[in-house]
């Protein structure tokens, strides 16, 4: 078979990076991209008319979101995730709770970090696919901190910005992006004259775009080295660089309701094998007849007292509408827990380590048990 060329420029969605000091306004900047859909994970944008999915308190929570953003974009044009360096903490901690560690470090000479490399790559991975097929721009903010940086051809050393991430996070998110952006104060140091000290001024907001000694920036545009960075505004400078809006910001959407879509994926190696559901051949008897009454019909789930739960596990509990005693079916037959001993009163390791780490296994296994008792 002959191979297929492609030639001449791809419009496709931007993947862009936007990394910054504390409080420098990286959330009111996302804010200005074409019909944005916030994750906030650090809380962060409550002063912002934007629409906003609910805060994810666990890692398997916020993949459950971009899955169903991957489902149905709801007309949003761009996904903003609102921190990296959130987002991570939450990924550090899936990992720690996936093998039963008390922290990241305690399987020593860096094991723990290369298992989250692996995982944080597989999430940008997703990120691409969900891009691709919702047709979204994806914007990733992060925080900014100096450290210091010896350069190998060099005696020597000296500060630079980077990103508040791992030394393995980090990398693969920059090589990820399309563009990089890293905004500052612009400050310039002048000597006194008279008294010979040394004396910052300025202050002037700035966003640049391309590599520096002192910071990691980037860009496939030919954007200036340096532009401006007014509070109102600031996205017109880049929009000719997203060519579905041709530079013109979007004003605030409503946010729609996101709704549980899960969709049953390959089994983790770091979750226990007997939690993955068997593929059932009356799946395809099934498929054409109504849902039966114990399936998800749009409606939540009551749960009388949800500080009765764990709130990472209640957050699933609730977007897939499940029930205490679909949860404690699924545990007994495993036989962790007696099936009357209340969610509430299980092991908290077992709850993060199981339960929400493993929890589209746990949910596969649920929905087997609801056909199983349908048919």
């Amino acid at each position: 078979m002959p191979l297929q060329l492609v030639t001449g420029k791809q419009i496709k969605p931007q993947r862009v990076v936007i990394y910054a000091p504390e409080g420098i306004g990286k959330s009111t900047f996302a804010s200005q991209f074409p019909k944005p859909l916030f994750i906030d994970i650090e809380g962060g944008t409550s002063t912002l008319d934007v629409a906003r999915a609910p805060k994810a308190s666990s890692w398997a929570m916020f993949k459950e979101q971009l899955k169903e953003i991957k489902a149905d974009p709801m007309g949003f044009a761009t996904l903003v995730i609102d921190t990296a360096d959130w987002a991570e903490r939450l990924c550090l901690q899936h990992i720690c709770d996936s093998n039963n560690w008390a922290s990241i470090e305690e399987p020593g000479y860096g094991k723990g970090f290369v298992r989250a490399g692996e995982e944080w790559g597989k999430f940008l991975d997703f990120l691409t696919d969900l891009s691709t097929a919702a047709g979204m721009n994806v914007v990733v903010l992060a925080h900014a901190h100096l450290k210091k940086f010896e350069q190998p051809d060099e005696s020597g050393a000296y500060d630079r910005y980077e990103m508040k991430l791992s030394k393995y996070a980090a990398p693969l998110l920059k090589e990820w992006a399309d563009m990089v952006l890293f905004c500052n104060y612009e400050t310039i140091v002048v000597q006194d004259a008279n008294t010979k000290t040394n004396k910052a001024q300025g202050g002037k907001r700035v966003i640049h775009t391309t590599h520096h000694v002192c910071w990691d920036a980037k860009n496939r545009h030919d954007l200036p080295a340096k532009l401006d960075f007014p509070k109102a505004g600031a996205f017109e400078q880049i929009g000719h660089c997203f060519p579905a809006v041709g530079g013109a910001s979007s004003t605030s959407t409503e946010a729609a309701p996101l709704e549980a879509r899960v969709e049953p994926g390959p089994p983790s190696d770091d979750v226990p094998a007997d939690f993955v559901a068997q593929p059932d051949p009356a799946d395809a008897v099934h498929a054409n007849q109504p849902a039966p009454a114990a399936e998800p019909t749009g409606t939540k789930v009551p749960f009388t007292d949800p500080t009765a739960f764990p709130a990472a596990l209640f957050e699933l509990m609730h977007a897939n509408q499940v029930q205490e005693a679909e949860i404690q079916q699924v545990v007994a037959a495993k036989g962790y827990y007696p099936a009357d001993t209340p969610v509430g009163n299980y092991a908290d390791d077992f709850v993060a380590g199981v339960l929400v780490a493993a929890w589209e296994q746990v949910f596969n296994a649920i929905k087997s048990n609801r056909k199983e008792k349908a048919a």
